[in-house]
């Protein structure tokens, strides 16, 4: 099996009024986020100000300046699951509601065949296991936003590097 990798892309670029207001409101410097398949071009996520559906888009080219990256090596079954998920979702609406509810209640509401753009890229981590939900219990969290989703990877990756770090000088010889 071979190693792919893909980006998570969070945007920080100056953008619209709503950029604007989400990050904001969202105490963030992160906007939007989409994932970046191993092609590189082909970016996946949900926006109200695009189409307002979990779709694919072509991005050949954008201003490196305006996103931050995060990259995960993943294997073959990781990327299908990634596939399927996209499938079983493609075409699902924006969740207006979920996502505004969620700012304001200290739970999360999930509308049904519904998304907004961090919390479908959680779950498509999490069900391909790029990220273990018992180290990230994504169902913990009552918001799902793009800079909560980009301090949940950092934590994720932290939190496996001390493990790791901690097994390792478990196993050295004094």
């Amino acid at each position: 099996m071979k190693d792919l990798t893909i980006k998570i892309a969070f945007y920080k670029g100056k953008g619209k009024l709503h950029n604007k207001i989400i990050r904001w409101w969202t105490k963030s410097k992160y906007s939007h986020a989409e994932l970046v398949l191993p092609d590189d071009i082909t970016w996946i996520s949900i926006s109200p100000f695009y189409n307002s559906k979990v779709s694919a888009r072509s991005n050949p080219t954008y201003d490196k300046n305006k996103w931050d990256f995060l990259i995960f090596k993943i294997n073959e079954d990781q990327y299908r699951s990634i596939i399927k998920f996209y499938d079983r979702t493609a075409g699902c609406r924006y969740d207006w509601i979920g996502m505004l509810l969620s700012q304001f209640l200290p739970f999360r509401i999930k509308q049904k065949g519904r998304w907004y753009c961090g919390e479908w890229i959680a779950y498509a981590l999490i069900l391909s296991n790029v990220m273990n939900w018992q180290k990230i219990p994504i169902f913990e969290f009552s918001d799902l936003s793009p800079g909560v989703l980009y301090h949940m990877i950092i934590i994720s990756k932290l939190y496996t590097r001390e493990k790791l770090n901690r097994y390792a000088d478990s196993k050295s010889v004094h």
